[in-house]
């Protein structure tokens, strides 16, 4: 790279933070560590009225949660800020005063009921949803058909005004893309995009471009959704700044859900997450399941995500951080929409707690038992618990069903399962092991299984028909690992005082 990288992720506080916008994350940040480069966040708050009160904030929360945080933002300081675009926005007006001085732009004065009546008057078969372009800004009130005198007049009283950009007509545009290769647009499409609002405040396509220019942005990445809007942002660099100084851009492809592009409904109505965290929406009180809450570590979240769009060319799918940033290209981003699995998703999640050291697990385990009543004294005894449970554990939270019977004895049994094979030879053979179990000298897997198995042979039973009621009397279900490892972890006084209780059932 002959400049220096740096790249951002630049969020509108609108809501939770969707799969799709903390992959947009990943790859701006990949993107910088690969180069020694920088990633800093900028909030795009210039449009006040659909500011969410706690959505900046659950935003830094989901980065560091994913472990991807900026280099530069509003709570990480630079030398770039403000971070936060509403802070900024004294520096955008005379960009916007200099491209209608340089004819690239106009004040439109149009009220919204004129703008109502335009897209009802100029609607046809052809064309039901006219747009304010270059077929229709010559009959509208703005500084193209007004005069000098009267355009001053309506300034010099304040009148409410805002500022678009001058498409010119049947123009081509082009950019190279990083993933799409050459893009180009016939400006005849492109309508006359506002600017400036009439609050003062910019748009997003005027924003983005002044800011990144004096971010000294290098590269721009974004999802595909923002192809349409590149021609208006190209003229504006083009204006503004030469199309030398514009970043290298690249959009990314859509996330794909059951039915189209992912969205919020599709976790509501297939029951699984599309935000990274809880999200609860402060107007509606309505709660968004995230994968944190649903049980995800934030290595196995950035690793499926950093696959759904992109792989290094081999058969890999496990990827720490550190790995990704080694192999990370643009190049092998895909330009199709890559479509989300959540049955893989939780594979992932699988195959990370597997490897996993019990240390890196124990924090969370722990605070998910005791948010389920169980509140664990030995750490030691906690930690054997979890090397034994955690390859059968897809989800953080299936540690508690896997695992809390360890602390706290079953409360129920499930009978139903022993009750129809269950007879008077295999109650005296439970009695037996009980007496066996009592004066055993060795207390380890390895022995209680054998004993298990010399007393089965000597009342002539088969070791296989006896497991099941023995896992039942230990777990209270037919779920768990190895049932004489379990034996082992709970003790002689505890493994004999759950049999012995369950015989007085059965």
């Amino acid at each position: 790279m002959s400049k220096r990288v740096r790249v951002r992720f630049a969020p509108s506080p609108t809501g939770g933070l969707h799969l799709g916008g903390v992959r947009t994350v990943l790859y701006n940040y990949l993107f910088a560590k690969k180069y020694g480069g920088d990633f800093l966040v900028r909030i795009e708050d210039t449009d006040q009225n659909r500011y969410v009160p706690g959505a900046e904030e659950y935003i830094f929360d989901t980065l560091k949660w994913c472990g991807l945080e900026p280099s530069e933002s509003v709570q990480h300081g630079g030398a770039y800020g403000p971070y936060r675009q509403s802070e900024r926005k004294e520096s955008y007006r005379q960009y916007a005063e200099q491209l209608v001085k340089d004819g690239h732009a106009y004040y439109a004065f149009d009220t919204l009921e004129e703008l109502e009546k335009m897209r009802q008057d100029f609607k046809t078969e052809q064309n039901p949803s006219p747009q304010y372009d270059h077929s229709i800004r010559m009959k509208m009130r703005n500084s193209l058909t007004l005069s000098a005198d009267d355009t001053k007049r309506l300034l010099d009283e304040g009148v409410k005004h805002v500022i678009r950009i001058k498409i010119s007509e049947n123009e081509t545009v082009s950019f190279t893309d990083m993933i799409r290769g050459e893009v180009s647009f016939d400006t005849s499409t492109v309508d006359d995009k506002v600017l400036l609002k009439a609050d003062g405040m910019p748009t997003y396509h005027l924003a983005v471009v002044v800011d990144d220019y004096l971010m000294k942005i290098s590269h721009a990445f974004r999802g595909e959704e923002w192809l349409p809007s590149a021609p208006v942002h190209i003229l504006l660099w083009k204006y503004l700044f030469g199309l030398e100084n514009m970043p290298h851009w690249a959009h990314f492809p859509l996330i794909l859900g059951p039915n189209g592009k992912l969205s919020k409904r599709d976790g509501a109505k297939y029951g699984f997450p599309v935000f990274a965290m809880n999200w609860t929406d402060p107007k509606t009180g309505e709660l968004t399941e995230g994968f944190k809450e649903k049980g995800f570590l934030p290595e196995a979240f950035i690793n499926l995500l950093a696959l759904l769009g992109w792989n290094d060319g081999t058969e890999q799918e496990i990827f720490t951080k550190e790995q990704l940033v080694e192999k990370f290209s643009m190049e092998r981003v895909h330009s199709a929409g890559a479509k989300f699995d959540y049955e893989k998703a939780k594979w992932f999640n699988h195959e990370w707690i597997k490897r996993f050291e019990v240390s890196g697990l124990r924090l969370e385990v722990d605070e998910l038992l005791e948010k389920n009543g169980l509140t664990i004294s030995n750490k030691d005894y906690l930690d054997k618990v979890i090397w034994l449970v955690k390859d059968r554990c897809i989800l953080l939270t299936d540690f508690v069903q896997q695992s809390s019977f360890f602390f706290k004895a079953p409360e129920a049994l499930d009978i139903d399962a022993v009750k129809p094979k269950w007879n008077e030879t295999k109650q005296l053979f439970f009695a037996e092991l009980i007496r066996n179990y009592e004066l055993s000298a060795s207390w380890d897997a390895h022995t209680l299984e054998n004993n298990f198995k010399e007393i089965a042979a000597v009342n002539d039973l088969k070791p296989g028909e006896l497991m099941l009621p023995f896992r039942i009397m230990l777990v209270g279900g037919k779920f768990g690992p190895g049932v004489f490892d379990i034996a082992e972890l709970l003790g002689k006084d505890e493994t004999i005082r759950r049999i012995q209780k369950a015989l007085t059932i059965l």
